[in-house]
């Protein structure tokens, strides 16, 4: 471990060397040294984890729902480049579940905005009307994540 000046504080270190303050933090954690953790640092940090996991889910749902609606709705620009976008972010949302089953909720509570959000995507990405796109979500959402689903 590198040693820290005994005379730097955590929340110091947190703004000035931010590897070093988790170093840190994880040598006190692990030598039960409690009473010295730099608590609101701590906290922050694991929020910002938890808020970083449900932002990166969110956007890939928001791309995989988009290339879907573009699979579907303009079959004649279908591509391999689409293919691997939605195989992509299929399995991005898969290992997110897998690494956090806690998230699939969010899933849920998230998906009919993600998809209103993918309905502007979609149309500012193909130059269609958004009124093309269905205002509900045309796809079930154990499809959207089903590895061998493709819209018609």
């Amino acid at each position: 471990m590198t040693l820290i000046n005994p005379n730097t504080s955590l929340k110091v270190l947190y703004e000035t060397d931010f590897n070093l303050w988790l170093e840190t933090i994880a040598n006190l954690l692990k030598n039960g040294q409690l009473d010295q953790l730099d608590i609101d640092n701590l906290i922050e940090e694991i929020e910002g984890m938890s808020r970083s996991e449900k932002d990166a889910l969110e956007s890939n749902l928001r791309i995989l729902l988009m290339h879907l609606l573009k699979w579907q709705y303009q079959q004649s620009k279908r591509s391999n480049s689409w293919l691997y976008t939605i195989r992509e972010h299929r399995k991005r949302i898969q290992k997110a579940f897998k690494k956090s089953p806690s998230l699939k909720p969010y899933f849920n509570d998230i998906f009919a905005e993600s998809y209103q959000d993918a309905r502007e995507l979609a149309a500012d990405e193909t130059g269609l009307d958004i009124k093309i796109f269905p205002h509900n979500c045309p796809f079930i959402k154990v499809d959207v994540i089903n590895s061998d689903y493709l819209p018609n």
